[in-house]
């Protein structure tokens, strides 16, 4: 899978375009903790409640999630951050909070799902670059396939939306509501309570979205 953006196809519809762009954020999000200018970014964007008054494709749970997520990249500290992502996430031993999508959906038996997923990406001709050391089931490489799924990008063509939703439904939706939670319950989470509260949003409409389709 490839670890840079690329720009999506300019015939790529408004709402597909701002799909790829929430999931390019949380692929970053959950890659690492972001700098001062990604907080800085998130905090100066503009809120969702105006787009959801105008038209019934924003629910309230994403508008209030990503005013909570951008209020948070206001007041964080990256240093702070920084050090809650490793004490989350990488730990000592043993992260709090795991971020792979096998450990949610399979415990300790994690290699049938993963090569599931590697069959997955194999048929839709995306494969974990060279030197690339992170799981293809990690929630930012999910995130990232998603994105190129939605988007594209100069070697994959954007996918078609039964194709989305079958990836989608196998492998985020069983598991995003609980590895939220799981942020969201963990004393230590601060900045990425607020993350896992927008993901919970974004991934709800995404749901409700694409079984619409």
């Amino acid at each position: 899978m490839s670890d840079v953006s690329v720009a999506p196809s300019p015939s790529l519809a408004p709402e597909d375009a701002a799909r790829a762009d929430f999931y390019a954020l949380l692929a970053r999000l959950f890659a690492a903790p972001p700098d001062a200018a990604l907080l800085a970014a998130i905090a100066t964007a503009p809120s969702l409640r105006a787009d959801a008054q105008r038209e019934d494709d924003a629910g309230p749970d994403i508008c209030v999630g990503w005013d909570a997520l951008r209020a948070a990249s206001a007041a964080g500290d990256p240093d702070e951050i920084r050090q809650e992502y490793d004490d989350l996430f990488i730990g000592v031993g043993k992260s709090l909070v795991n971020l792979h999508g096998s450990h949610w959906t399979a415990g300790f038996m994690m290699d049938r799902p993963l090569a599931e997923l590697r069959t997955t990406l194999q048929s839709l001709g995306l494969a974990r670059r060279e030197g690339v050391v992170m799981v293809e089931d990690h929630l930012s490489a999910l995130c990232e396939t998603m994105r190129l799924l939605v988007a594209g990008d100069a070697t994959l063509a954007a996918q078609p939306i039964a194709t989305q939703k079958a990836f989608f439904e196998a492998q985020i939706a069983p598991w995003i509501a609980d590895c939220c939670d799981a942020i969201m319950q963990s004393p230590i989470a601060k900045y990425y309570a607020a993350v896992a509260q927008f993901t919970l949003g974004f991934m709800a409409l995404e749901r409700d979205s694409i079984a619409m389709e």
